[in-house]
């Protein structure tokens, strides 16, 4: 205890963090011992986890930290209301701590450094203050929208009423209604839809700055810890693809792939064509697999060298430079076409990409058999 610096802890953030995690540990686990969960007890947690976390990442992050599409006001007006309902602070805080993440990624400055350790990534940063606190200067733009100014001034009463009390209030009258006991339902609602739904929102929030950025892919860029993850992006409705929205933060999407699970890309688009949202920002196919294969690039000619100096015979060594090569004649090649603005077909890209990935499956095939 005497290395933690104690006139550095934020003591109500710390306080709220640990007791709502001891709450839903403990209370929630006895209650459901004794009391079960009913339908309308599951459809609330669930209706409550999905507008927090889609108010999460559409609203805080990809609307009103990355600007990556423009919403008419009912849009904004529920993602800001329901980000409330997390407990990570006002979009406001919330754009300007992410937005130094990005400027800053893995160096001093960067709110969450994963550099300073996995746990000070995932909460330690909540739990201490910063000594001094940074200014909030690269928020000016959010400070002219008058929604986000009235969530920033009224955001923790919020958080309370429609985060706790709304759930406490209608597992009350559920019950009630139905001639249950209707304090029992009242706890129901504040342990299940309120009380759970916040400690699980918050952690898949933030196992993206700390697991996205140790355990996971980097097909797109090696230059930064953030990481590609499946299984992250499946909890946090498509956050997951890390690694691509740290080399493209203002597009739209994070799962750019068909197969990407990004249910949050996906009800942007929906919202586009209802004309809720629109100004949709993308980046081009051939400049993301340009960052595809300059990272495969990079990874051979990584390779190329530990081959060399580990390869049985220069026909080995030979094999590996070869594909080296082709590597940086197809990149050059999409970045010249790039540069020049030439159109390149679905087919041609598909094609490029397919070379690549086949190269590089070649390329391990080669570091496989020099490991046995």
């Amino acid at each position: 205890m005497y290395r933690i610096p104690l006139d550095r802890v934020n003591w109500i953030t710390s306080s709220f963090l640990i007791g709502t995690a001891l709450t839903a540990l403990i209370g929630l686990p006895v209650y459901l011992f004794q009391h079960g969960i009913d339908a309308f007890q599951f459809g609330m947690f669930a209706f409550y986890l999905v507008a927090t976390m889609m108010s999460i990442t559409l609203g805080y992050h990809r609307l009103f930290s990355h600007i990556s599409f423009k919403a008419k006001w009912p849009v904004r007006f529920f993602t800001l209301v329901f980000g409330a309902c997390a407990f990570e602070n006002s979009c406001l805080d919330w754009a300007s701590d992410h937005r130094r993440h990005h400027k800053h990624v893995d160096h001093e400055g960067d709110p969450y450094d994963i550099s300073k350790g996995f746990m000070w990534a995932h909460i330690g940063w909540l739990m201490f203050k910063l000594n001094p606190e940074p200014p909030m200067d690269n928020v000016n733009d959010l400070r002219k929208d008058k929604l986000v100014m009235w969530q920033h001034k009224y955001v923790h009463w919020i958080g309370l009423v429609v985060g706790l009390i709304v759930p406490t209030a209608l597992g009350y009258g559920w019950h009630a209604w139905h001639g249950m006991d209707p304090w029992t339902g009242a706890l129901g609602g504040f342990l299940i839809a309120g009380v759970a739904r916040i400690v699980v929102a918050q952690h898949c929030t933030f196992f993206i700055n700390s697991l996205c950025h140790t355990i996971g892919r980097q097909p797109y860029s090696s230059g930064h810890s953030a990481r590609d993850s499946a299984i992250m992006a499946f909890l946090t409705f498509g956050e997951g693809y890390h690694n691509y929205h740290h080399e493209f933060q203002h597009d739209y999407r994070n799962g750019v792939k068909p197969w990407q699970w990004d249910p949050t890309k996906w009800t942007i688009w929906t919202l586009a064509k209802l004309g809720l949202v629109e100004g949709l920002r993308r980046v081009p196919d051939g400049k993301i697999l340009l960052a595809e294969m300059r990272e495969a690039r990079l990874r051979a000619e990584k390779h190329l060298a530990e081959l060399r100096e580990h390869a049985p015979s220069q026909t080995f060594s030979d094999a590996v430079h070869e594909i080296t090569e082709r590597l940086a004649a197809n990149y050059h090649e999409l970045e010249k076409a790039v540069a020049d603005r030439v159109h390149l077909s679905r087919e041609v890209l598909d094609r490029w990409q397919a070379e690549t990935r086949q190269m590089m499956r070649e390329l391990n095939r080669m570091r496989e058999t020099l490991a046995a």
